[in-house]
């Protein structure tokens, strides 16, 4: 593995990860494993359409039989407080002791906040109020439920202590407001990595959530806070998850292929989310920036603008981007130029999942509203992460917005 010879050797690594349950019919142990864990009644939180999809929500009411409370199926993308403030109100009248978060990364966020508010009285509206003006909600120091996950994407959200919400009018305010929290208690206890309902998910979305899952590998390589055993997981998973995602684009829809891509899916984000600090990083403020002003997938946010980005960390005189870690784990370190191989395999895999190649062809913001989301990326708190040495300025990220458009 290559490693930077003028980073800081030392460091600190604390992470306290969810029990992972990983393979075909997986789900089938639910019941078993909230036993093991004391927990008695589960809150399915969903999506209405895997609320009323048989092949995802039969194998895991099944699978924890008697220990099912209800369903509770109004989770949307947006992560709205009042779908939170209502999952709150079902967990009570279910007397819930545990969320079973079901599909993609928006369900596990406000099954998180589910938790968050179970533990206190607060209405919606004081903590909208609060989102208003902090950004974030208050993580009482007790009284969270505990979190099962079983992800039917690729978006690697499972292993982490963070979730998005978004307070609008249904929780009292005049428009919407986008915010955060975090906490080491909201890792989940457990996370079910089940292919067969991985495979329940239409392309397209596996494809975007891929690509975001993809990131999580390749920025924890060059983040400022990597760490051996970081470089460890986020090789090993980028190489598996690229060959997956290879095998993806050219066709392959059986379950190996499947499997092998929910393997890296689950490396690159073992140790990324920690107590006071996570890994993600430049990308991930891209991200941010471009979703929260368009409409924006957040996977096709990160597939349009990462070859770019790449390209400009990799320019940067005294920057350490990590190239020949990144080249290894892509398959590519025995090119000559190793920034420029990462970029195009990248690109490939990006181009093979049928993801958007430029801002002009998504529900994104306009150039000139690019100044603006500019300033908003280098204000993200991902920045912090971005490789040693870069310190890029809001004309620098206009930029790199103009040769993604």
């Amino acid at each position: 593995m290559t490693r930077a010879s003028d980073r800081d050797p030392s460091f600190r690594f604390e992470y306290d990860p969810a029990t992972i349950r990983f393979g075909t019919d997986c789900v089938d142990a639910l019941e078993t494993e909230l036993a093991a864990q004391g927990l008695e009644r589960a809150l399915v939180v969903c999506g209405s359409t895997v609320g009323t999809t048989p092949a995802v929500i039969e194998p895991v009411t099944r699978g924890l039989g008697d220990r099912l409370a209800g369903v509770f199926d109004e989770t949307t993308p947006k992560k709205r407080l009042a779908t939170a403030v209502d999952g709150r109100e079902r967990l009570r009248d279910d007397d819930g002791d545990v969320l079973v978060s079901l599909g993609g990364g928006s369900s596990l966020d406000v099954a998180r906040v589910i938790s968050v508010l179970a533990a206190s009285d607060r209405s919606a509206r004081d903590v909208a109020d609060e989102v208003v003006e902090t950004g974030t909600i208050t993580v009482p120091d007790e009284g969270l439920l505990p979190i099962v996950s079983i992800p039917t994407t690729l978006a690697g959200a499972d292993l982490s202590t963070v979730a998005g919400v978004t307070a609008g009018p249904d929780s009292g305010l005049d428009e919407e407001i986008g915010g955060g929290i975090s906490d080491p208690e909201l890792m989940p206890t457990a996370a079910f990595y089940d292919p067969e309902l991985v495979a329940t998910t239409p392309d397209p979305v596996l494809a975007g959530s891929a690509m975001n899952g993809f990131d999580k590998g390749v920025e924890t390589l060059y983040t400022a806070n990597a760490t051996p055993v970081t470089d460890a997981t986020a090789s090993d998973g980028l190489e598996t998850l690229a060959d997956g995602l290879r095998a993806f684009g050219d066709g392959s829809r059986d379950l190996e292929t499947l499997e092998r891509i929910l393997e890296g899916t689950v490396l690159v984000q073992y140790g990324i989310s920690r107590p006071g600090e996570t890994t993600l990083s430049i990308v991930h403020a891209f991200g941010h920036g471009l979703t929260r002003t368009g409409e924006v997938q957040q996977g096709a946010a990160h597939g349009i603008v990462v070859p770019h980005v790449l390209e400009y960390c990799f320019e940067q005189d005294g920057v350490d981007a990590r190239a020949g870690a990144l080249a290894d784990a892509l398959g590519v370190g025995d090119a000559t130029d190793q920034a420029a191989a990462v970029v195009e395999a990248v690109t490939e895999i990006r181009d093979g999942l049928g993801l958007p190649s430029r801002l002009r062809d998504v529900d994104g913001p306009e150039p000139d509203e690019f100044a603006a989301v500019a300033d908003a990326i280098l204000n993200d708190a991902f920045m912090a992460n971005a490789p040693p040495g870069l310190e890029p300025t809001v004309a620098e990220i206009d930029g790199i917005l103009e040769r993604a458009w």
